[in-house]
């Protein structure tokens, strides 16, 4: 397993995999940096991430040392990609791992940030025997990349079983609840408010102000019982305070409560989830409040429309009315809201968990063995 720096999704996904497949009884190194290895408890990983462009070349040798002699060398992410695929083509042919490349994240922004992404993928596309989407618009990518075989691989939440397990609350106990979380953390609520909740990183991909903007436009509407929207998540401290101003200025019930070591309690008394993210893949969070028994309303766009399509409401753009008019939509129909939360359970049902996919990933992995 080889990923670069990551704190969140990747290295979770990662970290599961890597536990799911030595259950099975599999070999597996982890190859990354020193700030991944201690966030995830890689006590064992080889540091070979370069921590700058001149320390590349020593870590291409010390990738193709570890490389040398293995039967698959799994990247995560378009950097880690390139990499191994430098790696990998250092070596002879008879010593060569099959390598698979996982994208979990698509190339954002114009023409040329486009190009240059297409570009840079081009060294793992033309020697990966295998490329991965989380979601299908990132399968179509590696594909008009060059990838000879690419496929959906879907990255499952480890908490999703468990939040299968618990039966959801009621709304009316869902707003208790809610009311208890949110007194903990100094946010004090007057009678029963339903709960509109977003888990995310304060950060502009996320498209918060928008959020701040639905939610402003909802209290106009004066709903009864009162919402409350809150975010859950660190970030930038920057754009944290100009959130909280542009709620304050435009009447927004809107709180950012910071990161929160457990999500369940909190997707466990939500009414609604939110998220407005300009782009996602195959969000855990999203998997996690559909488990959960949580409406979600979520933008149409990359593995989000695969997640909820069908089971909640998806939103093209950024105008906050229609953010807010899909809440309303929800909690002011309790049938709707009911049959929301069924679909969403059921459909979370469906999916792998992590042995599962675990064994999936070795049949992909004999397979791309077999094409080297």
């Amino acid at each position: 397993m080889l990923i670069a720096k990551s704190t969140g999704g990747i290295g979770t996904h990662v970290a599961d995999l890597t536990a799911a497949l030595r259950r099975q009884h599999h070999d597996v190194l982890v190859a990354t940096d020193r700030l991944t290895a201690s966030t995830f408890g890689w006590s064992e990983a080889h540091v070979v991430w370069p921590e700058s462009r001149i320390e590349t070349a020593s870590a291409v040798r010390a990738l193709r040392r570890l490389a040398d002699g293995i039967d698959v060398l799994h990247a995560h992410g378009h950097q880690a990609g390139a990499l191994g695929a430098l790696a990998v083509r250092s070596l002879p042919r008879g010593r060569r791992p099959a390598l698979v490349v996982s994208l979990h994240n698509a190339v954002l922004g114009g023409t040329g940030r486009r190009v240059v992404g297409a570009l840079s993928a081009q060294p793992f596309t033309r020697t990966a025997q295998l490329v991965t989407g989380a979601s299908t618009d990132l399968v179509e990518q590696a594909l008009r990349w060059g990838a000879s075989w690419a496929e959906l691989a879907e990255v499952p939440s480890p908490r999703v079983p468990g939040l299968i397990a618990t039966p959801p609350a009621d709304r009316r106990q869902r707003r208790r609840d809610a009311a208890t979380l949110l007194a903990a953390v100094g946010v004090h609520t007057e009678g029963d408010s339903d709960l509109v909740l977003t888990i995310a990183r304060i950060a502009p991909q996320k498209d918060l102000g928008t959020l701040v903007a639905a939610a402003a436009a909802d209290a106009a509407g004066d709903p009864n019982p009162p919402r409350i929207w809150v975010v859950a998540g660190g970030g930038e401290s920057l754009l944290a305070d100009r959130l909280r101003e542009q709620a304050e200025r435009t009447g927004a019930p809107l709180q950012l409560v910071g990161a929160q070591g457990d999500p369940a309690p909190w997707l466990r008394s939500a009414a609604v989830f939110v998220l407005t993210s300009h782009w996602e893949a195959r969000a855990l969070v999203v998997q996690e409040a559909l488990a959960a028994g949580v409406p979600v309303v979520a933008r149409n766009t990359g593995g989000l429309r695969d997640l909820v399509d069908g089971v909640g409401r998806l939103i093209d753009g950024s105008d906050p009315q229609q953010w807010a008019d899909a809440v309303q939509a929800l909690l002011s129909d309790d049938l709707a809201w009911s049959r929301a939360v069924a679909a969403g359970r059921e459909r979370a049902r469906e999916w792998d968990d992590g042995d599962r996919a675990a064994t999936r990933w070795v049949a992909r992995y004999v397979r791309a063995r077999a094409m080297t």
